[in-house]
């Protein structure tokens, strides 16, 4: 693995020894997390098979820039960590983004053309509201703990587990993936939930692949449908995994899916 900065972003990057594919990767993480959940399993999944894989970490995430101004990142901003790291790509990449992730890809797509984007357990173009009163209704305890981990608070392991994943995780894994979490900006989440959502006809027209987890918690398989037919595409729904799709024991289905994809379209 390569750890670099792009300017005061940190980027994680795994090439292939000889790239077989003209578009890299851009892989945008969710909240409470940064470019690490992606160099678990799928950066150097990815540069095995020849694509050329990047991670950034959006600001106030990882070792990016000021941290301690987390609370005052917008989307809008990290829209702009995104375009920043993709004018530095020597091509156009495709964007991969999960979760939060997910929602910052729609809203580059407003300002930015690309390739293609690969949408995992994102959140919709409808934004968070349905999915927290989901939660507030089936799973309070589990809407409580998010609650704490974006004051940085402590929270059982448990909540982790349950927020993330469906299959069973090591507990050292669990333990580790918590220390590497962190607190999440509030201006996002609003953002998220009423006040910065996309609009979906001003957004760049690219192939778009949509992805969910039946047993996801946190974004269930009817919010990732709702965001299929918003884009008029079809959503397709991994019966077996959770929330965590690039953390799950069965990472490498969701992978070998959007390889084939990206193949089929010959990026």
């Amino acid at each position: 693995m390569n750890s670099t900065r792009f300017g005061e972003l940190e980027v994680l990057c795994r090439a292939p020894q000889q790239p077989a594919h003209a578009s890299p990767l851009l892989f945008v993480h969710g909240a409470y997390v940064s470019a690490w959940c992606w160099d678990e399993h799928f950066l150097p999944w990815f540069a095995a098979r020849g694509w050329t894989s990047y991670a950034l970490s959006l600001s106030g995430h990882g070792g990016s820039r000021r941290r301690d101004h987390l609370d005052t990142y917008s989307i809008d901003d990290y829209v702009r960590d995104v375009a920043e790291v993709a004018a530095r790509l020597p091509a156009p990449p495709v964007l991969v983004g999960h979760s939060m992730g997910g929602m910052v890809v729609q809203k580059y797509l407003e300002q930015y053309d690309a390739p293609a984007a690969v949408l995992m357990s994102s959140v919709p173009p409808q934004g968070l509201m349905g999915s927290a009163f989901g939660l507030m209704l089936k799973r309070p305890a589990l809407l409580a703990d998010l609650n704490r981990i974006m004051t940085g608070s402590e929270v059982d392991l448990d909540s982790l587990r349950e927020a993330l994943f469906h299959q069973p995780v090591a507990p050292a894994d669990l333990r580790r993936y918590y220390r590497l979490s962190q607190p999440e900006s509030h201006r996002a989440i609003w953002d998220m939930s009423l006040f910065n959502l996309p609009h979906p006809m001003r957004m760049h027209q690219v192939p778009m692949l949509i992805l969910g987890a039946a047993h996801d918690a946190l974004i269930p398989p009817d919010q990732v449908r709702m965001t299929a037919v918003t884009y008029g595409r079809q959503a397709e729904i991994f019966p077996d995994l959770g929330h965590g799709l690039m953390l799950e024991r069965g990472w490498e289905e969701v992978a070998a899916h959007i390889d084939a994809w990206l193949r089929e379209r010959k990026l």
